[in-house]
Order: C-alpha cells, then structure tokens, then sequence
C-alpha cells in the first residue's frame, strides 16, 4: 500500500497495461473547480449513503443487523473504488484511514486496507524531464543504460531499472509529474471538508478532525520527499548492519534529489510467492520466523519501523536473507512512548483495567469524557477475553478486531504508530501463516515480550522481584501524594457546581421512549386526519388534481403513523 512503486523487480510482473486515460486526475492537468466538484460529489454521496443507512424504509426486508452488516461492505467497497477514482492524494488519504477504526466501522477498515494503489504509468519522455530538471544532467550522462518501460506504477511515482556507468545495476524511482500541484488542490479542498466535520454539532463531537487532517498532510508531504525515503534507507540500514540476514538497498546520493532517488537493486523472490520460494530449496518455516523476528528488532530494539510491511515491500534473497523496499512510510516510538507502553503492558498482565485506562490516557490513545465508567467496563471486558487463552495461542487478528470494534465510537483515539504497528503485526502474521500454517506471530513475540517486560535488561529473579517492588513502591508514593491535590479539586468542583452525579434508570428510559412513541403515533394520526379531510374537501369542490396532493400525504402519514403503534407494541413487550 505504499505510495510509491514498490522495488521488488517481481512487482512490476507486467501488470502495466492500464491507459494514460484510465483516470481523469492523470491527464497531466489539474482544475481546481472540476477537483472541487468531484470532491464533494463523492462526500455529499457518502453523507446521503450514511442518511440512509439508519433508514428502515431503504432496505428491501427488515432493517436487521445483518442487512446492516451487508450494506456496510457494500457501502466500503464503494468507497474504495471510487477513492481510487480520485487519485493518488485520495488513495494516500484510504490507505492512513485504514489504520483509524476509531473512526470508522471495521468494514471500512478492512477494505480500505485492501487499497492497491496500481494506476497507469507515466511515460518515458516524462520520467526522462524529471531526472534531467532535478538531477541537472542528461540522462545518458547519468546513467550507462536506462530502460524506459518501468518495472512497477503506483499512485505517487513508478521505478526503471538502469545501469551506472560504474556498472552498479540499479533501480530509479521517479515521482508522477504534476504530484504537488495535485496534492495542494486536493489538500486544500479536503481542508474545507474536514472543517464541516469539525463543526457540525453530530460529527464534530469527541472527533479531532482538524487533527487528523493536519497528520495526513504532514504524512503525505513526507512520503513524497525522496530524500526524506533516502535517510530513511540509510537508517534502516544501519540498524540491521549486524544482521547478516536482512539486506536493505544502499542509497546513491548523487543521484538522488526530492523528486529522483536512485537505489541499489536487490532481485529477490516475493515473500508471498510460495512456490517460487520452494523451488529455490528456501525453508518457509525459517521465514515466517525471520519476518516476525525482524519487524520485532525493529520495533523494540531500535524503536524505528518498516510502517507498510506488505508482501510487495519484502523478498527474499537465494542465500534466504530478507529484503527490504520501499522506505516512504516508516513509523518512530520514543522512549517516552515505550515507558507508558510498559505501564500499559504491566496492567494487561495484572487485568488492570484502571493502570491501563490511565495508562492509555497519558498516551493519547484514550481521550477523558465525564464517564469513564464504560471505557473501563470495555477495557475490562479485553482484558477477560485476551487472557483467557495462553499468549501463543492468541492471534494478533482477533486482537486487533476485538480492540477495533470496542475503540469504535468510544474515545479511544489510538495514534497512527499505535494502528501502523496493529496493521503491520496482521500483515506480518498473514504472510507467515501463508509460509507455515502452523506458524503463530505471539509464540515467535514471546522471547521479545519478555525482554520489554523487563525493559530490556535482563536481570535474575531478586532483581525482577526487588525492580518490581520499587515500581509499586513508586506508584503508591507517587498516588498519596498527589491524593490531597485531588480532594483539594474535587471539593473547589462540588463548590463551583461542576461535580454532575448521572444516574441511569432502565425502566425510567422505557417509560419516556414509551411516551416519545406515543406522542408521534398522536402526531401522525392528527396529521392523517387534517389531510384526509383536506383531500374530501376538496375532491367535493370538485378540485380532483389539488386533492390528490394532501390523499397521498394522507398515505404517507398513515403509513408513519402505523410504524409507531407497532414500534411503541414492541417497546411494551421487551423484558
């Protein structure tokens, strides 16, 4: 899903043959206003879908939670074609959104992380000005050969292979032209568009939408800087430069510009090309265990991450290391970050439900609203599903379904490392079980979440256990004193009258959602009788043509009004 071609040479297995025309958006010149009818064309279509979604007269049978489940995939299926429709900002904007299901539904997470971003290649002739305005040389000077059929497009740029006149075989990768023209009309349309959001008394409650435009357009202007994906190459690199089994292309500086960047090219076999790979004598086994063990050292060890580890950015070389492409998007925790994930990791371990409420909230991941009663009760009820089986029988899969669905309409707000992270941990246990079907992604974590449980430093049991009391010690310390502060608050909120006790009756909420229906069923049977008295009247006067107009309000209400007898009937029967 990454914004740019990937480098595996096996990416680009001739799957080419889409036409410059395939898409409006790639014809070289951008209008602001047909981008702003196109636009909002699509949100004012979703809005209207979203309308109807609550609607029980725009189903065919009954309104059922499956028929809602359907109309939801199909709704995301939609939304995913018509994403890639509007080109590469929109399918940037899907692929980022796939890592939000604090947001959106869990079927829409799902197909928007199915977004491919294959759309036509660019011609030669372009990519050949782009090289020659950046790089400030003709292209024969650059480079000994270069072919002019790319090897793989994608939305944000495509990759040629080509030869320096050192002999070095290479890959080029080339931005789309006119990218940061289109990226800056689209960007500030999608400005206005998160501003609606942000105001509109329903949606803007509780939704950051202002945020999350503002961390889209930091990540998009990011994954197009080349340069940028070149230092993160070289960091990359450097981390794993230990490591005999993971290879990561070398990065030719002078050759590379914001636009241009050159890099070593590394032919390897698709990690998700099975039978290539058992042809080639390679141990599938062996590399479920080298994916899973890699993203791992990335993550805890150095704390910098691939963010789009998918089958297309991975190979597999014929000694059996690893191969990385495509640096664009990569994810960073900080220590900070990993300490408050330990106070969260020690309260999943304890069934903790109030250390990792508090913990989640120091992170940014859990947004404090005046109840907290039933994010807590949520939590709770993670926390009681996860440990009820061993840690390597569970998948990360569930994990991150379960934890979806609950974040969904809470206040959860999990931050985009957290669900890069989630998306990469699933992707990567695809990929192994594709390659061992036995192959479980928590029982290869255990060696590693061990060593974070223990903050890295592996210590006897005294010390783990010493370690452990001075941890408790701390936090009671650290919880009485700050316990007269939080009386002193308390009673300055009691005075001021800010403290609202909220108390819940079941049967007081029947009864008023009783008489809500009761009050309507009254509304709509006054209103069928004004127009069914309005239509004699005038079908009297001889007025025929004007007495149809209140008859089929008549009906209308009618129909109206019988749906609230029957909904207040099975109000009265619920237990």
């Amino acid at each position: 899903m990454s914004g740019t071609a990937s480098l595996d040479p096996t990416a680009g297995e001739k799957g080419l043959p889409l036409r410059q025309e395939s898409y409006r958006w790639n014809r070289g010149r951008y209008s602001r206003q047909r981008r702003f009818v196109d636009i909002w064309s699509f949100v004012l279509r979703l809005l209207g879908a979203r309308w109807l979604y609550g609607k029980a007269w725009s189903y065919s049978g009954s309104m059922t939670p499956e028929a809602q489940a359907a109309r939801r995939r199909q709704l995301a299926v939609w939304i995913r074609e018509t994403l890639l429709d509007l080109g590469p900002t929109f399918i940037k904007v899907g692929q980022l959104f796939s890592t939000r299901a604090d947001i959106f539904p869990l079927e829409f997470v799902e197909e928007l992380s199915k977004l491919q971003d294959r759309v036509p290649a660019f011609s030669y002739e372009q990519a050949r000005e782009i090289i020659e305005a950046d790089l400030g040389k003709p292209i024969h000077n650059l480079y000994r050969t270069f072919d002019p059929i790319p090897l793989a497009a994608a939305s944000l740029g495509q990759v040629h292979r080509a030869q320096l006149h050192s002999g070095d075989e290479v890959v080029v990768k080339v931005q789309r032209p006119g990218l940061r023209s289109l990226f800056t009309i689209d960007l500030s349309i999608l400005k206005g568009i998160a501003r609606y959001f942000q105001n509109h008394p329903s949606w803007g409650k509780g939704r950051d939408w202002m945020g999350i435009y503002e961390e889209c357009c930091r990540i998009l202007w990011e994954e197009i800087d080349y340069l940028n994906e070149g230092r993160n190459a070289d960091t990359f690199r450097r981390n794993f430069r230990g490591e005999d089994w993971v290879n990561v292309p070398r990065v030719f500086w002078r050759l590379t510009s914001s636009r241009v960047v050159t890099l070593e090219y590394m032919p390897g076999i698709k990690i998700s090309h099975y039978d290539a790979l058992e042809a080639a004598g390679l141990d599938r086994k062996r590399l479920a265990r080298l994916g899973a063990q890699a993203y791992l050292h990335q993550l805890l060890n150095n704390g910098f991450f691939h963010a789009d580890p998918h089958p297309g950015n991975i190979a597999v070389s014929l000694d059996g290391s690893l191969i990385f492409y495509d640096f664009g998007m990569m994810g960073q925790v900080q220590p900070v970050t990993r300490q408050r994930l330990m106070s969260t990791f020690m309260g999943i371990a304890q069934r903790d439900a109030e250390q990792v409420m508090d913990s989640l909230v120091e992170l940014g991941a859990l947004a404090e609203i005046d109840d907290m009663s039933p994010v807590r009760r949520s939590i709770q009820y993670i926390l009681d599903n996860f440990m009820d089986k061993p840690f390597e029988e569970q998948s990360i899969n569930a994990i991150s379904d379960d934890l979806y669905a609950v974040a969904y309409d809470q206040p959860f707000r999990f931050p985009a490392t957290f669900t890069f992270v989630m998306r990469a941990f699933s992707t990567l246990e695809g990929v192994g079980k594709g390659l061992d079907p036995e192959f479980n992604f928590m029982e290869a974590a255990k060696p590693f979440a061990a060593q974070l449980m223990s903050n890295g430093n592996p210590t006897d049991g005294a010390n783990s256990l010493l370690g452990e009391l001075s941890r408790q010690a701390a936090q009671v310390s650290t919880s009485a004193l700050g316990l007269p502060r939080r009386i002193e608050d308390t009673l300055d909120k009691l005075e001021r009258g800010d403290i609202r006790v909220r108390v819940r009756s079941i049967e007081t909420d029947r009864a008023l959602r009783r008489i809500s229906g009761v009050t309507m069923a009254n509304n709509y049977a006054i209103l069928v009788g004004a127009f069914t008295l309005s239509a004699t009247v005038l079908l009297l006067s001889e007025f025929v043509w004007l007495a149809a107009v209140p008859g089929v309000l008549a009906v209308g209400t009618g129909v109206a009004f019988l749906r609230s007898v029957l909904k207040v009937n099975r109000a009265d029967r619920l237990p």
